[in-house]
């Protein structure tokens, strides 16, 4: 990565405004299910602490669209800080007030203060200039660890780099570190397994895919439109109609480029979308009128699993199948079990590909895990992240 990181420039006594995304679930009682994002960020929270800076941390959580809502409060994020940092973490009542102000005019070398969730400010997702110049000031530098909110222009993510030294974090660094190397210069055989409900979603990462990868497997919702636009019967199949073109054509380009282009072979398909309809296995080819296609079968697992086996380096974005429901989640479930034992580089890009490999209980075994799908997809089609383009150079 070519842009300077936290290690690049002195820290001590100076106020780091620190962009973190700590946009966590939670159940109804406020309690976090899943601390992923949070871990992820204790890297460069530790390095600041030990180098005797002030630490403000900032995040968005859910959507209150530019207003305090209690149930968006960052107070359960800092707790859960408290708790893995074994320190007290302050959390300011606002974002720029009066609260926040006050809070780090007596901050001491290595104290931490979480400001309250930046989306309760309506200048926040327009990128309002005004409102990043009162985040900046509360700080002399900013670094960005906030991989998952990368790819959208904020004022927390982009707009205070205007005001500020601006830096990446360790997390950000190692996003960008796997992805880009994975996309530059991989280890062959090289492969994508693209999975998710549509193919708009993709279409430009497939795109770019093609002109890098060895072999392309293409699972989830999206393989129906791709067999649909062959002429085969998908039954009530989730089908972009106006996507049939666009499907040949990528597969032409497949053809052109030598790209080993692999759709599944056999369906499970269901009656209705419910957790316990009636399933069976057909071809991918013959899905029978009234019936979906909800996983991938057998012999496509067997077929895709091959494949994988002979890879150097893998990246996985989307599920093969309607992984929530169990009874749907076992194409998912197995390619997550089949990465898990190659030999090979393997990058899981975000999304509900990372909530799989977490459920499944193979996080670890995994090269990379991302905290971000959207930015990752962005990364994978070869687009610039606008809170990564705003850090300074080395």
């Amino acid at each position: 990565m070519n842009k300077k990181t936290v290690k690049d420039i002195d820290v001590k006594g100076k106020r780091v405004l620190l962009r973190c995304d700590f946009n966590v679930p939670q159940d109804e009682d406020g309690n976090i299910t899943d601390n992923r994002r949070i871990v992820a960020a204790l890297d460069t929270i530790k390095y600041l602490i030990y180098n005797d800076a002030k630490i403000i941390l900032c995040s968005h959580l859910g959507r209150p669209k530019g207003e305090f809502k209690k149930q968006f409060s960052l107070s359960p994020v800092a707790k859960e800080l408290e708790k893995l940092l074994g320190k007290e973490v302050k959390l300011s009542e606002d974002v720029v007030g009066e609260c926040s102000k006050k809070l780090v005019q007596n901050m001491k070398d290595g104290d931490i203060v979480l400001l309250e969730n930046v989306r309760f400010e309506k200048g926040e997702e327009k990128n309002d200039p005004e409102f990043a110049k009162q985040l900046a000031s509360l700080a002399d530098i900013y670094v960005n660890d906030a991989f998952g909110t990368t790819h959208r222009a904020h004022a927390s993510t982009a707009g205070v780099a205007k005001f500020l030294p601006a830096v990446a974090g360790f997390l950000v660094e190692k996003e960008i570190n796997f992805m880009s190397n994975a996309l530059k210069n991989p280890e062959r055989p090289f492969i994508a397994i693209l999975g998710g409900a549509k193919v708009s979603d993709k279409i430009g990462v497939i795109d770019a895919l093609l002109e890098k990868v060895d072999t392309l497997i293409i699972g989830g919702g999206m393989a129906y439109t791709f067999l649909k636009a062959q002429g085969y019967n998908i039954g009530n199949s989730m089908c972009e109609a106006d996507k049939l073109d666009l499907a040949i054509k990528l597969m032409e380009k497949a053809k052109e480029k030598n790209v080993k282009l692999l759709l599944p072979v056999d369906t499970v398909i269901g009656k209705e979308f419910k957790r316990d309809t009636e399933s069976k296995v057909v071809k991918s080819t013959e899905i029978p009128n009234d019936w979906e296609g909800f996983d991938i079968g057998p012999k496509s697992i067997e077929l895709f699993g091959e494949e994988i086996k002979k890879a150097k380096t893998v990246i996985w974005n989307g599920p093969v199948g309607l992984f929530e429901f169990d009874k749907f989640a076992v194409g998912t479930n197995s390619i997550a079990k089949i990465l898990s034992e190659v030999d090979a580089t393997t990058i899981i890009g975000g999304g509900d590909s990372a909530a799989a490999i977490e459920k499944a209980g193979l996080t670890d075994k995994m090269s990379h895990v991302s905290t971000g799908g959207g930015a990752s997809l962005q990364l994978l089609e070869g687009k610039e992240l606008p809170g990564i383009e705003c850090l300074e150079n080395k």
